[in-house]
């Protein structure tokens, strides 16, 4: 076999280790999804608005400063439109 041929070889079994690596985690990722529906489904069966929740998650994943920033932008556009409290 040509040290090509041996190239070539060696190189579609790394794609197709790199492709069944991401099934599977395309698969995890699905699995998660549905874990992560569910816990909503029973937050909100416990009378937890779910909208609420989500904007909770995402002010979480943000930095203070940039937290901040979101609620001040939000007050002055209220502001602008005139439905500040």
């Amino acid at each position: 076999m040509s040290e090509e041929m041996k190239n070539v070889s060696a190189d579609a079994g790394k794609l197709a280790a790199y492709i069944e690596r991401i099934e599977r985690l395309e698969e995890e990722r699905r699995e998660l999804g549905a874990d992560v529906r569910e816990v909503f489904a029973e937050a909100k069966g416990d009378g937890y608005d779910v909208k609420v929740m989500r904007q909770i998650l995402r002010l979480r994943k943000m930095t203070a400063a940039d937290r901040a920033e979101a609620e001040y932008l939000r007050d002055e556009y209220k502001k602008l439109l005139g439905i500040a409290e």
